[in-house]
């Protein structure tokens, strides 16, 4: 009876059986460091400090399974963690579905769950608990995740949409569009090559450097429908317009290259690694020194304001002087990205 893992994850391997077990010990217990004695039970016990514990959950699925700057395995490390800082919470513990169709690499399974291992090592969280499934060849993309992030919530924050005033400024962290379009060139559908890396990252450092700002309204990390869709949703709660300065929102030349060719907006795509801030105009240049001052931000800019008006649109004041409406997202532009 062999103990070694097969080269390709066989619907066996989700049975529930020894194939099962071999599949856990070898790539999950490996990956995580993880007690294999909690592996036979149905739940599991974590310490919680004294507090208000924040909880998130989010779905990943990404084609290709790994490009450029990242792999599912990151990316939904990434999300996670974001989802939380940007809510104002410091992430504790993460757990795991898997969802594998049969046929799939063991090697590439191996690879994308040590990323994912690394990068939440990296940022001080613990993989506490989790699940897989084998799906029927056919039935899914390779491989899907779903994680759960908590946190613990700092209590000096009310961070929400609601708290946004008119005149507020808006900032972002960092250029937007490189995970959409480092994706898209992954795919090779289209001739193009390029060195675009995802900006897929943990954005907590950003994130906590702002927790002391007492004009700090909100924060979001904007991922699908970008940053376009963010001032969209922020429009629909607050009932005012938001205006946006085109010479003033970072994109690379190289983003900007690609989306002129195929006809997408960069504003649309998904970042996996910024935030978007939105803080009293009194405190937007210091927003500003203190995001640049940090690895991830040192490209940070100031790129609009909250208006009086009660429009509720999203204004683009472009680089010829003149001013342009960003519609709501309705297709979808770049699928399969985060």
């Amino acid at each position: 009876m062999s103990n070694k893992l097969d080269d390709f994850i066989s619907l066996a391997h989700g049975n529930g059986g020894r194939f099962m077990r071999q599949l856990i010990d070898d790539i999950f217990l490996q990956s995580f460091g993880a007690d294999p004695n909690q592996v036979q039970k149905d739940a599991v016990h974590v310490p919680l400090p004294a507090g208000n514990i924040m909880v998130t959950t989010d779905g990943f699925t990404v084609k290709p399974l790994e490009f450029p700057g990242g792999n599912i395995g990151s990316l939904a490390v990434h999300g996670t963690l974001n989802d939380l800082a940007v809510a104002g919470a410091k992430p504790l513990y993460l757990t795991l579905s898997v969802f594998i169709e049969e046929g799939f690499s063991t090697n590439t399974l191996r690879r994308i769950i040590g990323s994912m291992a690394q990068h939440a090592k990296q940022n001080d969280v613990t993989i506490v608990a989790g699940d897989t499934k084998v799906l029927p060849r056919g039935e899914a993309n390779g491989l899907y995740f779903s994680m759960t992030g908590l946190g613990l919530c700092n209590p000096q924050l009310q961070l929400d949409m609601n708290n946004i005033q008119a005149g507020d400024s808006i900032l972002v962290s960092g250029p937007v569009g490189d995970h959409g379009i480092a994706v898209m060139l992954a795919r090779e559908e289209f001739g193009l090559q390029g060195n675009i890396q995802s900006d897929s990252a943990s954005v907590t450092v950003l994130a906590e450097a702002l927790y002391s700002i007492d004009g700090l309204r909100f924060m979001r990390d904007p991922t699908r429908g970008g940053i376009a869709t963010v001032m969209h949703e922020i429009t629909q709660v607050i009932q005012r317009s938001i205006q946006l300065d085109e010479t003033q929102i970072p994109v690379r030349d190289e983003v900007q290259s690609v989306c002129s060719m195929l006809g997408y907006d960069p504003l649309y795509l998904a970042c996996e690694g910024r935030i978007v801030a939105v803080v009293a105009s009194k405190d937007a240049d210091r927003v500003l020194s203190i995001w640049r001052s940090l690895p991830n931000g040192n490209e940070a800019r100031i790129i609009g304001s909250v208006l009086q008006e009660s429009y509720a649109e999203v204004i683009l004041k472009t680089e010829l002087g003149g001013e342009r409406f960003l519609e709501e997202l309705e297709d979808d532009p770049l699928p399969r990205i985060c």
